[in-house]
């Protein structure tokens, strides 16, 4: 960034008041008899009730649209490990994200933990007060762990945003971007740089929209992981694969797919030249991409090239997904966000993508028109309609695997947050 967007940053975050977040009252509390209500002795009367139906906490709290965003600092952006208090201001970020497009209430939780264990404990024992947990900002190999076991033992949903997210909007990209170069999913041939929590989630949902388990070639710091490798942990060996590749050169060789989620610059031009026809680019290394685009354009003039930028056409970005989803799932109580109702997600955010494009969405990108094609495979942060289609997807892929407690709701699919 400039120096002057450096400082811009560092002004929105201090003024007028520090942080990004903040509490307002949802009930009157001007009078004594306000007070009375809101607490003693008046607020004995809900408590009574929560105790004898634990259920009615969703009636009588605010609990039923209310995430926590919660992390311990191990994994921050691209900056790395910088502690749980240096994160604030992310976790914050993701709180003001939620509310600004889904209208969920959100707090961020930044814990000092000297273990994974300690983290799944201190979790798990604050995990009732809240909706919905979303895990942000965790490192590999131990965010797989973390999560699984507080999904385990959490009866609300728990989402490690940086594997999933990231996964349903890559995979909702992906659909479309193949559509428009004349691929099919089954057929593409897949190279992915690198092998952390992102990398395996999107190569995860992938496959379970189709794509073939051997038709992905993942690379770590040492080249292919390949069923020959010794050094594999229990999650990248998963995608250990037979085949005589063993570097990135090679991978790239023919590939159709490029995914980065590693580090910047580290797709070379001459790499980029070995993939095959009408080749697919998504270098979501943040903030500077695998391969600058402007250079992957001057290489290939075939390709369909994405980013996890906002200034480049085709940004991946989380917020198209996370905040729906969570809509979604609070608002039939679902107890977990399962692969039916990350699929949905994606499937819905790809066929946005494919409606006309409302005016409001073009003039905020000083555009005159948008459609599908090689610079728009996905649709804009700013696109209201994904507040009601991501979310009625999820809401009713919930209710049909069974993990939702409440009916399809009567007033979906949300046209605003004003609906909610």
């Amino acid at each position: 960034m400039s120096e002057d967007m450096k400082q811009a940053a560092l002004d929105y975050h201090e003024f007028p008041k520090p942080g990004k977040i903040s509490i307002e009252l949802s009930t009157p509390a001007q009078t004594a008899r306000d007070l009375a209500l809101a607490y003693s002795p008046g607020v004995a009367e809900p408590v009574k009730a929560i105790a004898a139906n634990p259920e009615d906490a969703y009636r009588y709290t605010g609990k039923g649209n209310l995430v926590a965003v919660i992390t311990d600092g191990t994994a921050i952006l691209g900056l790395g490990n910088l502690g749980p208090l240096a994160s604030k201001p992310v976790m914050e970020g993701k709180s003001l994200l939620f509310k600004r497009f889904a209208g969920v209430d959100s707090i961020d939780i930044e814990v000092e933990s000297e273990s994974p264990q300690a983290f799944i404990d201190t979790v798990r024992r604050i995990a009732n007060t809240f909706g919905g947990i979303n895990l942000e900002d965790i490192k590999a190999p131990e965010c797989f762990e973390i999560e699984r076991t507080l999904i385990e033992q959490c009866s609300i949903p728990v989402f490690h945003d940086d594997q999933h997210g990231t996964a349903i909007v890559t995979v909702a990209g992906m659909i479309n971007a193949l559509e428009i170069q004349g691929k099919k999913l089954e057929d593409a041939t897949m190279t992915v740089l690198g092998a952390g929590a992102a990398a395996i989630s999107c190569s995860k949902l992938l496959i379970l929209a189709g794509m073939k388990p051997e038709n992905i070639f993942m690379c770590d710091r040492k080249g292919v992981i390949h069923s020959g490798r010794d050094d594999l942990n229990q999650y990248k060996a998963m995608f250990a694969v037979e085949t005589d590749k063993r570097t990135l050169a090679d991978a790239m060789d023919g590939a159709d797919i490029f995914l980065g989620l590693s580090g910047p610059n580290l797709l070379a031009p001459e790499l980029l030249k070995k993939m095959a026809p009408n080749p697919i680019v998504f270098a979501c290394s943040n903030p500077d991409p695998e391969i600058d685009p402007a250079l992957a354009h001057e290489v290939r003039d075939d390709l369909i090239m994405s980013t996890g930028r906002s200034d480049f056409p085709n940004q991946v970005n989380n917020v198209l997904g996370f905040p729906f989803i969570f809509r979604g799932a609070l608002d039939v109580r679902a107890t977990a966000i399962n692969e039916e109702m990350k699929l949905a997600a994606a499937y819905a955010i790809a066929g946005l993508a494919k409606e006309p494009v409302p005016q409001d969405v073009l003039d905020a990108y000083e555009l005159t028109s948008l459609e599908l094609g090689r610079e728009y495979i996905i649709p804009k942060p700013t696109d209201s309609r994904l507040l009601g289609v991501v979310s009625a997807a999820v809401a009713k892929a919930a209710v049909d695997t069974g993990v939702a407690q409440l009916p399809y709701p009567a007033n979906y699919p949300l046209n605003s947050v004003d609906d909610i």
